[in-house]
């Protein structure tokens, strides 16, 4: 009899701990962490969007140092407004590819990107290197939702 009573108390704690929501498919569903959905675009999980771009010193058209580095600051300074563009716009991507005998001639690919940036805070000009520059540069959150409703708006108005 003592071995009976043994084997109740441990089968009924074993079935008691299986109450501790431990299987949540079993107790109903899930929360839904809205910051974990995939639908979510990336742009409305961030406070604000980063974007670094890149410039060599060296290749600049120009024969006077100084004037050189100003002028891979200028560029690297684009290249953050045109990662910024493609965090806000996307990009376009034309492909094309030729096939002739079942061998492929000619792949080539190209990328466009077209937006309004307004709002961008220049974060860092930084020398990485001896050769090259990088800027930083960041957007706020809020600046970025009302850049999309002035694009959405442009295009309702070209139909």
């Amino acid at each position: 009899m003592n071995r009976i009573k043994y084997w109740a108390v441990a089968a009924s704690a074993v079935l008691l701990t299986a109450c501790a929501n431990k299987f949540p498919l079993l107790t109903g569903p899930a929360p839904v962490d809205n910051g974990a959905n995939m639908v979510t675009p990336m742009t409305q999980k961030r406070e604000t969007l980063v974007a670094t771009g890149y410039a060599v010193i060296s290749i600049q058209n120009h024969r006077n140092p100084a004037q050189q580095r100003l002028l891979a600051i200028r560029a690297s300074k684009l290249d953050a407004y045109r990662a910024l563009t493609e965090q806000v716009y996307g990009q376009q991507l034309d492909a094309s590819t030729t096939v002739a005998d079942m061998t492929v001639m000619s792949d080539t690919f190209r990328a466009r990107v077209e937006g309004v940036i307004y709002g961008a805070v220049l974060v860092s000009i930084t020398p990485v290197g001896d050769d090259t520059y990088e800027t930083t540069m960041s957007l706020d959150r809020n600046v970025v939702n009302d850049l999309r409703a002035l694009y959405i708006a442009s295009l309702s108005n070209k139909r």
